[in-house]
């Protein structure tokens, strides 16, 4: 997911109260999208929360939709350094090799 510009007014907000990061955490793969927004450093504010979560919603689309496996995207704005790092992850299905034994057979009763 490509890393979207934050809105000033957020920006400033959160550097007031001493955030040194926003960060976007997008989740789905069970046809539905889920964001959780945090931050790093300064004090938690829901109010700013809620307005950084409305806006990611307009700026960035995500649905969710996949065949069940879960996967996510991670958006860090980091106010200290003046970047934005962002990464994906996803679930996948592994599969070991088969135990092997000899075949055995019992009595029936």
């Amino acid at each position: 997911m490509e890393a979207q510009p934050i809105k000033k007014s957020l920006l400033e907000e959160a550097k007031n109260l001493g955030i040194e990061q926003i960060i976007l955490s997008f989740s789905g793969g069970h046809d539905e999208g889920y964001l959780d927004v945090s931050f790093d450093g300064g004090t938690f504010n829901t109010e700013l929360a809620e307005k950084v979560e409305e806006w990611a919603w307009s700026v960035y689309s995500y649905g969710g939709s996949g065949d069940g496996s879960e996967y996510g995207d991670n958006i860090v704005y980091d106010l200290t350094e003046g970047k934005v790092y962002s990464s994906e992850w996803y679930t996948t299905r592994v599969e070991e090799s088969p135990d092997e034994t000899i075949l055995e057979t019992s009595e029936e009763e």
